[in-house]
């Protein structure tokens, strides 16, 4: 499938408009803070009703605004597969009301609706998710595989709460058996999520390890799944991943009484990226250079580019913010390089000016954006 057609009402900057997208995708010109970043996050917030930049809906509207509407039409590329949706998305600020329809019928669930745009957006910001705390990749995670793994999304959901009841009675000195009653359903749920998690990396961590030497010019890197529950991507199924998970937690009961919080299970786990130069591997995060962390984010968004791929059936929508402006030379041409060898869906990139639109060169349409007005 590929975006279709697109039409904004009173959403960020950007001027009321109806747009025809091109099968191929579109270049999208101007200079910073015209709105190109805008139009993208409508884009995506398709796919995940939640701004990427973790704005609250209610920043979203324009200002001066009361509400914002977000329509997408699909296309399907033809074959045998699923029939392309209407997806509309709508937020309210006096109401705080939001609403999400998929060819016409409202969802129950925001659940039902997610992923059905197919999209994956780069950005020059993606390098936070080497940078930042451990908290940053397992909402990278968390986001991708809700997406992309049929159940992933109801497990974590029922882990979070069973976590938060756990963590309330621990936070209030109840006794054993009242913290212990939650055990089985955490246990069960966090098992789950931790077995997606390391089955995903046990599926695509060659693949980054791949990606990462050509844009690097031959530079070995690797990632790991490291988690508290011990010997997870070792495991062969969830019911003993959950074993592992029910005995840690039997031998946390002096941390967690001291600490009054949950000490093991998924919401403790991380992923790490090491550079392998020189014989060592050095933690990217903690020792990797600039243009060593870039190159790791953006990996990892070409995992998620061969995740959609693999486990949807689809080529993704590719949503490139100016992601070449953070990157010297060399590095850009060889992710130019890849970009056109692995890519084959539908482009949507921004530019400040035309000669920075590299990427498929004159096969792409041009937009240009002006204070928020589309001109295509």
């Amino acid at each position: 499938m590929y975006l279709r057609s697109l039409t904004l009402t009173g959403f960020r900057n950007l001027v009321d408009t109806a747009l025809e997208v091109p099968r191929e995708g579109v270049a999208i010109i101007g200079r910073n803070a015209q709105g190109k970043t805008n139009l993208l996050e409508a884009i995506q917030y398709l796919e995940t009703f939640r701004s990427f930049r973790a704005a609250r809906d209610e920043q979203l509207v324009r200002f001066g605004g009361n509400v914002f509407r977000i329509v997408a039409d699909l296309a399907s590329t033809g074959g045998g597969g699923p029939r392309a949706p209407r997806i509309t998305a709508a937020y309210d600020a006096g109401t705080r009301a939001k609403k999400v329809t998929v060819d016409g019928e409202e969802v129950e669930r925001l659940g039902d609706a997610i992923g059905r745009v197919g999209a994956v957006l780069f950005t020059p910001e993606d390098v936070r998710l080497i940078t930042d705390g451990p908290q940053e990749r397992r909402r990278f995670l968390d986001v991708m595989l809700s997406l992309n793994a049929s159940e992933y999304l109801a497990s974590l959901q029922r882990f979070r709460h069973v976590l938060s009841q756990r963590n309330a009675a621990l936070r209030d000195r109840a006794p054993s058996e009242v913290v212990g009653a939650w055990d089985q359903p955490l246990v069960q749920s966090g098992a789950e999520v931790s077995w997606e998690r390391a089955t995903w990396l046990r599926e695509l961590g060659g693949t980054f390890a791949e990606r990462y030497r050509e844009i690097s010019d031959g530079v070995p890197a690797h990632v790991v799944y490291e988690s508290s529950i011990p010997d997870v991507a070792e495991k062969k199924s969830v019911d003993e991943v959950a074993q592992e998970y029910r005995d840690a937690l039997l031998r946390s009961r002096e941390r967690e009484a001291s600490r009054r919080t949950t000490v093991v299970g998924p919401h403790r786990d991380e992923l790490r990226f090491f550079h392998d130069g020189d014989g060592d591997a050095m933690d990217l995060r903690d020792f990797g250079s600039g243009g060593q962390r870039r190159t790791a984010a953006l990996t990892l968004r070409l995992l998620e580019v061969e995740t959609v791929r693999r486990r949807r059936g689809r080529e993704p929508i590719l949503l490139l913010d100016d992601v070449f402006a953070e990157l010297d030379e060399g590095r850009s041409a060889r992710v130019l390089d890849l970009l056109d060898r692995v890519v084959r869906g539908q482009v949507l990139l921004t530019a400040p000016k035309e000669s920075d639109v590299r990427f498929r060169g004159d096969t792409l349409a041009r937009w240009t954006i002006e204070q928020g007005r589309v001109d295509a």
